[in-house]
């Protein structure tokens, strides 16, 4: 009987402990308001967001949610440390908020984070600035990358979230930019967190693909077009692709930005070069890549296509330099970027450490 209660006891304390996790804020609360919008979407069949392609998260000889828990735990007791590097990042602390309106530049934090100047207008790119629980205990950033924090940014025009993933959109650093943000541009489904963080629905625009915002910022018109990418959502069990992933392109002052977010490559590069003409600059995913998830993430023989396919004037590629999140070693993907660049001269490699300030 006394095992017997200890037992309840352990069960109840895990229990109590789980649930005050799960209750944290930045798993956020499924409240549906944009219902009706993601229910009419013709990218939500069957009750979850669908790709335009067929799209296995998980390939090779362990299918499913087997195969995904052994490469979790291959992941997490594997001894290779190339992964990590032995020293800290080389990385760069720039004045931000000093930084001139009257040119286009970008300043890269480290993976998918980034803030860029555009025609005057400051765009900030899936903000990961503040690791707190529970992020922190997934995300453990490379010595030396961890440097900018969200007081650190000047004010932003335009906040673009990509998809609901922990390692590109980070409650702490939404919390604390909350005053400081103009608008939030977001794919289906992600306003719900936003909401539930406090930002009203005014400062929220929530896009489905192939949709387009414009809107007038300091009285001048932008335009913002929400494009496919091939990925997934989940940021807690049971919640599987029930808000969507996307990519972005920004037209403004003249000039044509591609923010691609994560995905494996497909014909949407070549879609999107027939519908926008050259862009100017595309930030392409580069990295946390590993053959298992060829379909979800962008491998570099992908890379290489889905440039070709685009054709931008200027590459900058992300998702990289700040966290271990794949089995390749560490900095393979500025290899993989920069052999490509060598066989493809037509376009511009924007290859610059974290926090160097890039002029586009």
């Amino acid at each position: 009987m006394k095992a017997l209660l200890i037992i309840s006891g352990v069960v109840l304390v895990l229990g109590a402990v789980v649930l005050g996790v799960l209750s944290h804020p930045a798993f956020g609360v499924f409240r549906h308001v944009s219902r009706e919008r993601i229910e009419a979407s013709p990218n939500y069949r069957n009750g979850r967001f669908r790709n335009q392609e067929p799209t296995p998260q998980f390939t090779g000889s362990n299918e499913g949610r087997k195969g995904s828990f052994g490469a979790i735990w291959r992941f997490l007791t594997a001894k290779d440390t190339v992964r990590i590097p032995n020293q800290a990042v080389e990385a760069y602390k720039t004045d931000l908020k000093a930084l001139p309106t009257d040119s286009d530049w970008v300043v890269w934090f480290g993976h998918s984070s980034y803030l860029f100047c555009l025609g005057g207008k400051r765009f900030l790119v899936d903000p990961l600035l503040k690791p707190e629980f529970p992020a922190s205990v997934m995300l453990r950033p490379f010595a030396g990358t961890d440097i900018y924090r969200p007081e650190d940014l000047p004010p932003i025009d335009v906040l673009i979230i990509t998809h609901e993933h922990w390692d590109h959109m980070d409650y702490g650093t939404l919390r604390d930019l909350r005053t400081r943000v103009k608008k939030v541009v977001c794919p289906l489904g992600i306003a719900d967190y936003l909401r539930y963080w406090h930002y009203p629905d005014s400062q929220i625009v929530e896009m489905d693909w192939s949709e387009n915002s414009q809107f007038s910022i300091h009285n001048s018109q932008l335009s913002i077009t929400c494009l496919p990418t091939r990925h997934f959502s989940n940021r807690l069990l049971g919640r599987a692709n029930q808000t969507l992933w996307a990519s972005f392109m920004i037209e403004y002052a003249g000039r044509k930005v591609y923010i691609g977010g994560d995905g494996g490559y497909d014909g949407r590069f070549k879609a999107i070069r027939e519908q926008f003409g050259e862009v100017d600059l595309a930030f392409l995913e580069n990295g946390q890549y590993n053959e298992r998830w060829r379909y979800i993430h962008t491998m570099p023989e992908g890379l290489e296509q889905a440039i070709r396919d685009l054709e931008p004037k200027q590459v900058f590629t992300v998702h990289h330099d700040k966290y271990a999140l794949a089995m390749h070693p560490w900095n393979e993907p500025d290899s993989v970027a920069k052999a490509i660049s060598r066989r493809n001269p037509a376009f511009r490699l924007l290859d610059a450490a974290i926090g160097k300030v890039v002029f586009f």
